[in-house]
């Protein structure tokens, strides 16, 4: 009985170390350097601001992105991440009420142009939006 269990367990054991071996085959390290660059590539292809073009965070006392390029039509949402009130305002364009934390603020632009704005309590701070037309041409605000 021994026998014929070490003559299988011998036989198991050369099936596992053969099993090993392939995986190992398949884990070359082109692949493991493939993996990593296109991790890599996706990670710095989608900056946190491009998760949605249509948003603009103010945290930091900054917005950003400074600068959002948009269509004519498009809503831009402003949201307040810091723990200070913030307001976004566009003289003769738009004005919000002041932003608590986590309040948000949204605009349709209609009009191509550049949209300069800032926040009242915090003049330091700026930004634009860019309206484009379906032509791409802009005016300034």
């Amino acid at each position: 009985m021994s026998e014929r269990c070490g003559s299988l367990c011998r036989r198991t054991m050369h099936a596992r170390t053969e099993s090993s071996e392939n995986m190992i085959k398949t884990t070359s390290p082109k692949n493991l350097v493939v993996a990593i660059i296109v991790a890599f590539i996706f990670s710095v292809a989608t900056p946190a601001w491009a998760a949605d073009a249509t948003a603009v965070k103010i945290a930091n006392f900054t917005f950003g992105p400074q600068e959002l390029k948009v269509k004519a039509g498009t809503t831009v949402t402003w949201t307040n991440e810091d723990d200070m009130p913030h307001t976004v305002v566009s003289p003769n364009n738009f004005r919000s009420k002041v932003l608590d934390a986590e309040g948000t603020y949204s605009f349709t632009f209609t009009t191509p142009g550049a949209y300069k704005y800032f926040c009242s309590l915090h003049p330091h701070m700026t930004g634009t939006i860019v309206v484009e037309a379906a032509t791409g041409s802009i005016t300034t605000q």
